[in-house]
């Protein structure tokens, strides 16, 4: 016993310095950024990263200047600040920089499932199909009567929508959105009252998994929460699975065209499944709680709130809803709406905090806008984080962290899309779906989804806040990088539906 206690020493040892060694002989070479492998052996400033990213980068920038390379974990990231040299990185036109393995190292870990070779295309060939044009105005269609019956029932508007009901503004939304998005790409039985119970079930799986997300990534679960993880993994598995969309009437053209590569390719049914999952998480991740900050910035705003009616009621008339009635306005309208286009340009400005990153396949020279240039060591990740060097900067936002909900008009009302840096024009002034190979591919059906909620809200709804002083709450730390910021806590309001005549 004693002896395995001494071979078992040996070995921890020898781990220990195969891990931390690398770490601990790495030199900054000549032209390299500079570089700050924190005081830990191999973890560098894994710890400080991970509890506040937003902090982390901001203190590394004043410390460094605009590009640095931190140790977090065993690995290194060169991180970009200077938001006039993102282009050489977004473009990549020597193609040195990879977008494909880090997003599938990511799937496998968190979603179990297992990309073939040519997914990447393949999905953004998917969403250009399905998702943008006339594709995108038939799921619209679906999306508005999804919609409808959730908020209004499957009988349609009754009396007791009339009276007041209160409930959490987080919950709230990222409710709705959920079981209307899952709906509309995910069909329908034939029988619907219990389509919208399992649609209910499913959304609280959803935000259990969705609570744990940030720490599962960065492995930070404590055993239960393992096993945790791994049975919502596979009820979520389980209730996606293509042998249950036989059953479904009107799954959305986008999963059918991806399903269809996928069985081409001669995927298996149970990696399917994974990948339903993945499609799941991937759109219904972010609508919701985008949708919450338009809309608390909304009832924080009564200018704003006011704007947006006006919009609304001229491009789509006085609400008129009728017993037994569904939603129904021109969805043509969506492409009239100016005023609430720029607030959702300024909500997600606000909310939204991407990571985009890149690995490093071979030495790469970055040539900075000031001229300078760096070399950045194969094996390394390069990493841009808009919200801090693009969204917060004031020289491109004027009082950044302000809600302004007409910062993206111009004064003629159309839309503004000219910012400068420095006196020079900057052309990624907002990029809250990321950019370039990383780019949201459903971003046009999210961002329609987003502003059919919104219309619907403002037009048929009376809404207020509990108690019209609150203060917008500030924003969870974990969720830095993980797309749409989340509230550390929610905010009561209360809602009815307007008196119909």
């Amino acid at each position: 016993m004693v002896l395995w206690g001494q071979v078992l020493g040996v070995l921890l040892v020898i781990l220990v310095g195969y891990l931390c060694l690398p770490g601990l002989l790495r030199r900054r070479k000549p032209q390299e950024p500079p570089l700050d492998k924190g005081s830990v052996p191999w973890l560098g400033h894994a710890i400080a990263f991970r509890k506040n990213m937003f902090e982390f980068l901001k203190g590394m920038r004043a410390k460094h200047g605009d590009v640095f390379t931190v140790q977090l974990g065993g690995q290194y990231f060169t991180f970009v600040m200077d938001p006039l040299s993102f282009g050489p990185i977004i473009k990549d036109t020597q193609r040195t920089l990879d977008f494909v393995q880090y997003a599938q190292e990511l799937v496998r870990k968190v979603f179990g499932y297992q990309p073939t070779e040519g997914d990447h295309q393949m999905i953004h060939s998917a969403s250009s199909k399905h998702l943008m044009g006339d594709s995108l105005e038939d799921l619209n269609k679906v999306m508005l009567n999804s919609l409808s019956l959730i908020m209004l029932g499957p009988k349609g508007w009754s009396l007791d929508a009339s009276f007041w009901h209160e409930d959490g503004l987080f919950q709230f939304c990222y409710n709705t959105l959920f079981k209307a998005g899952y709906l509309s790409l995910f069909g329908y039985t034939k029988n619907v009252a219990q389509d919208l119970l399992q649609a209910e079930e499913l959304f609280m799986k959803f935000r259990r998994f969705d609570l744990l997300f940030p720490r599962f990534v960065y492995s930070l679960l404590s055993p239960r929460e393992w096993l945790e993880v791994g049975q919502l993994q596979r009820l979520f598995h389980k209730t996606l699975s293509v042998e249950h969309n036989l059953e479904k009437d009107g799954v959305s053209g986008w999963l059918c065209y991806m399903l269809q590569f996928l069985r081409e390719q001669g995927v298996a049914p149970a990696m399917q499944d994974k990948f339903n999952f993945m499609m799941l998480w991937a759109s219904q991740g972010n609508t919701g709680p985008t949708s919450f900050w338009a809309l608390l910035f909304l009832l924080k705003h009564p200018e704003a709130m006011q704007a947006v009616r006006k919009e609304a009621t001229e491009v789509l008339g006085e609400a008129r809803l009728e017993a037994t009635q569904f939603f129904t306005f021109k969805l043509s309208a969506l492409q009239h709406t100016p005023v609430l286009n720029s607030v959702m340009e300024e909500t997600l400005r606000l909310a939204a905090s991407p990571t985009l990153l890149r690995a490093i396949q071979k030495d790469y020279i970055l040539k900075m806008a000031n001229g300078q240039e760096y070399l950045l060591r194969h094996g390394d990740k390069v990493a841009l984080f808009p919200y801090l060097s693009v969204h917060m900067d004031p020289d491109i936002h004027p009082k950044p962290t302000t809600f302004k909900y007409d910062r993206f008009l111009n004064p003629n009302g159309s839309r503004k899309m000219h910012f400068y840096k420095e006196g020079k024009k900057i052309h990624h002034y907002n990029m809250p779906w990321g950019s370039g190979v990383s780019i949201c591919p459903g971003r046009f059906f999210a961002l329609s989804e987003i502003k059919l909620f919104i219309l619907i809200m403002v037009t048929y709804f009376d809404l207020e806040l509990m108690d019209p002083d609150t203060p917008v709450p500030s924003m969870d730390p974990q969720r830095w990088g993980f797309g749409t910021l989340q509230p550390r806590h929610d905010v009561r309001f209360r809602y009815r539906l307007k008196c119909m005549e």
